[in-house]
């Protein structure tokens, strides 16, 4: 009996340390707000006007009907007779974002914009007192409401560390406030599921269960060595002290890869404006590695087929570049393979997508040593084509997207390729220009 004991190790005051502040159903509030007539009624958001499609954002009243991210556009008219569809404009989300992040500011600095709808605020000791933080947040919720837009709840985690704070502003939606205190853990969080959990998936989930943990209670029961064990690395240690409230130190984070994807109109999945599509995308991402001072050594073709859930994938190694015109060049190489595969499907191509991976920092620059070579030199034509990259950059900022380009863009083979969000990365404003 006492040989199965597990004695806990000693932790630290685990004082209220973190706000987490998540809008709720934030595109579709956003289009509730703009567009009243919207208000109170079943709506979601979708990339394109397609039922092939799925929602990227449902509002509150279509959640009650069983309707998320992630659904079909048919299912969802299918559970909701009176469903209302709207295209996403992402700009305008962008922008309200920024409203949101203005407003919260007022009241106490923003410490990280977690995603589009997604922010936590650090608290200091004179404002970390359960009263104190909870007036905090209740000043902030209604100040979004008041000057931003009536229609812009929020749900809000105060706790210990981020992680908790997080777990807790998703446990009471819509316009929710909870709290966890140090006497509340871990036992409050029992009732979660471990895929509730930012990094437990299905695959760590069916890991953790063959090595008996099948719920927060039996990963928390165990040591904090041993719980690192179960998730297979150093992040199950940490994790057991992040769940117990300790607030540790943020591990840094490295952009590894620069990549955009576009679902394209059922009338737009032909070979060629695939094609030209999967460009526009290369274009935007090479500009993209431009402005962060990145080059890249792969480059990544993907899409998915009408008949096919899995994604398709190639790849073809780069020199160490930033130039649109070499990134151009070796995705050309890739088309071939992406026909070949479209014809044995013997569907359209619904999705397509370019990834830049295996960046790298350019570290420091100077003149060619290349200028004053025969202009047909390999190095020479490189030298031109990154000038040639970054003066289109410069003209498209001043001018607005596609003042210059690389091919065709009319002749109506080609769907308009904008800045899309991924709820983990807030596009910066000119790249709804590029």
């Amino acid at each position: 009996m006492f040989a199965d004991m597990v004695e806990s190790p000693a932790l630290p005051p685990r004082p209220l340390r973190w706000l987490f502040l998540d809008l709720n159903s934030y595109f579709a509030s956003v289009e509730q707000q703009v567009q009243p007539a919207l208000r109170g009624r079943p709506v979601i958001v979708a990339p394109v006007g397609s039922d092939t499609t799925v929602a990227i954002a449902a509002s509150v009243e279509a959640k009650r009907f069983g309707i998320s991210t992630g659904t079909p556009v048919w299912e969802a008219r299918r559970l909701c007779r009176d469903l209302i569809v709207t295209p996403a404009r992402h700009e305008r989300y962008v922008a309200f974002h920024d409203a949101i992040v203005a407003e919260i500011e007022r009241h106490i600095p923003v410490t990280k914009v977690c995603s589009i709808d997604e922010v936590a605020c650090r608290l200091l000791d004179n404002e970390n007192d359960r009263d104190s933080a909870v007036a905090l947040a209740k000043r902030i919720k209604a100040g979004i409401r008041a000057r931003v837009g009536a229609c812009l709840t929020s749900s809000v985690g105060i706790a210990p560390n981020r992680l908790l704070a997080k777990l807790a502003s998703d446990m009471q939606k819509p316009d929710g406030l909870v709290v966890f205190e140090e006497p509340d853990l871990p036992h409050a969080l029992y009732g979660l599921r471990l895929r509730d959990i930012s990094g437990i998936g299905a695959k760590m989930e069916r890991r953790l269960a063959r090595d008996g943990v099948n719920d927060i209670r039996q990963l928390l029961a165990r040591r904090p060595r041993d719980a690192g064990d179960a998730w297979g690395g150093t992040n199950g240690d940490r994790l057991w002290y992040l769940l117990h409230g300790v607030d540790l130190p943020e591990k840094g984070t490295q952009s590894r890869t620069i990549g955009h994807s576009h679902v394209l109109s059922p009338n737009k999945r032909g070979y060629a404006p695939v094609r030209l599509t999967a460009r526009r995308l290369a274009l935007k991402a090479a500009s993209r590695l431009r402005r962060k001072g990145y080059r890249a050594r792969l480059l990544v073709l993907h899409a998915r087929f009408e008949d096919d859930k899995s994604t398709w994938r190639t790849s073809v190694k780069l020199p160490a570049t930033q130039d649109s015109f070499v990134v151009l060049d070796r995705l050309e190489t890739l088309f071939p393979r992406l026909a070949a595969e479209g014809r044995s499907h013997r569907l359209g191509c619904r999705m397509i997508g370019v990834t830049l991976a295996e960046i790298e920092a350019v570290a420091g620059e100077q003149g060619s040593l290349f200028a004053h070579l025969d202009p047909d030199d390999p190095l020479a034509r490189e030298t031109r084509g990154l000038a040639l990259s970054r003066a289109m950059d410069a003209i498209n900022r001043r001018f607005g997207r596609n003042a210059v380009s690389v091919g065709p863009l009319n002749g109506g083979r080609l769907d308009r390729v904008g800045t899309k969000i991924a709820f983990g990365r807030i596009p910066e404003a000119h790249e709804f220009h590029e």
